[in-house]
């Protein structure tokens, strides 16, 4: 066990470095020229070739990047063309928000996903099961923008029982967090579902069922922690993907968080804040997935580690 969580954790730093070239290497396919934006249209050739060389956007990539990699060791991921500010200082000052709002989205998912598949694989092919897949299929087929529009049009500007834009109340976190648990949720559900019918199916579940134990028993001691290995797997990386796709929900919302600062990092060219930005929530999906695979590994003694 030791072995398997050392090699796991010994692969991340390859990972977010070769995704860390990657990110430098395609941002600068990005049209425009980040110097002309930030000198403006009236500026001078000569006036946008000396920010460019302050800015250090007239060297060649590899030494581009090899200056971003070094400072990124130090923990320094450069400045903002735009602001002026550190990166780390806009990441930071972003991060709250998006961990707010990943962590309410995340919370709603899981609280209401898992008992709605455990509750459709109980009464399956009835009408509980064919109504809570008919709304899982829903969930998962539809983009949380256009989930995101059409609860702003009915709750905010119809009903005006929410606030439409903005964040600092727990009424602003409401409609961006279940706009983006709807897909997640779904997903979760049609798992526990599928899982549990499946365990459902074992030997030792009818072996509990032929002693007389109770319905109730049976699920929640032999069926539903069995169930519940593969759901986890599926939790981990609706986490992480939650992380990288609160971009929409959080541009929709103009929720303030990193999702947010990266679209209007690319509208300005802000070469720095894209890349720490992309970088950032790239190393905390690695991250994450990574840790589900230990606790997975954990939880699961069929697993093997060699």
């Amino acid at each position: 066990m030791g072995r398997y969580i050392a090699r796991k954790l010994a692969v991340l730093p390859l990972i977010i470095v070769a995704v860390s070239i990657l990110i430098f290497v395609v941002i600068r396919f990005i049209p425009g020229d980040p110097a002309r934006l930030m000198a403006g249209m009236d500026a001078t050739a000569e006036g946008v070739e000396v920010l460019r060389r302050k800015l250090g956007l007239d060297q060649n990539i590899i030494v581009q990047y090899w200056r971003f990699f070094l400072g990124a060791l130090q923990g320094d991921l450069g400045t903002s063309i735009n602001s002026g500010y550190t990166v780390v200082q806009e990441i930071a000052t972003r991060i709250p928000y998006t961990l707010q709002l990943t962590i309410a989205a995340f919370a709603i998912a899981i609280m209401i996903g898992v008992p709605s598949g455990i509750i459709a694989a109980v009464y399956a092919n009835s009408w509980i099961d064919q109504l809570i897949m008919v709304f899982a299929i829903i969930g998962a087929s539809t983009p949380s923008f256009w989930i995101a529009l059409m609860g702003m049009s009915l709750f905010s500007v119809k009903l005006r029982w929410l606030p439409l834009f903005g964040a600092g109340t727990w009424s602003h976190l409401i409609l961006p967090s279940v706009a983006l648990a709807m897909g997640p949720l779904a997903l979760v559900a049609r798992m526990s579902r599928s899982s549990m019918l499946e365990v459902m199916k074992e030997d030792y579940v009818r072996t509990a069922r032929a002693k007389g134990l109770t319905k109730f028993r049976v699920y929640t001691k032999h069926a539903l922690k069995n169930a519940l290995v593969p759901v986890i797997t599926v939790v981990g990386l609706q986490f992480g993907g939650l992380l990288a796709g609160a971009v929409a929900t959080e541009t929709v919302f103009s929720w303030p968080g990193i999702g947010r600062l990266l679209i209007d990092s690319v509208r300005y060219r802000d070469y720095p804040v894209i890349q720490g930005t992309v970088l950032f929530t790239v190393s905390a999906v690695v991250i994450v997935n990574s840790l589900t695979d230990i606790v997975l590994a954990m939880v699961n003694p069929r697993m093997r580690f060699d």
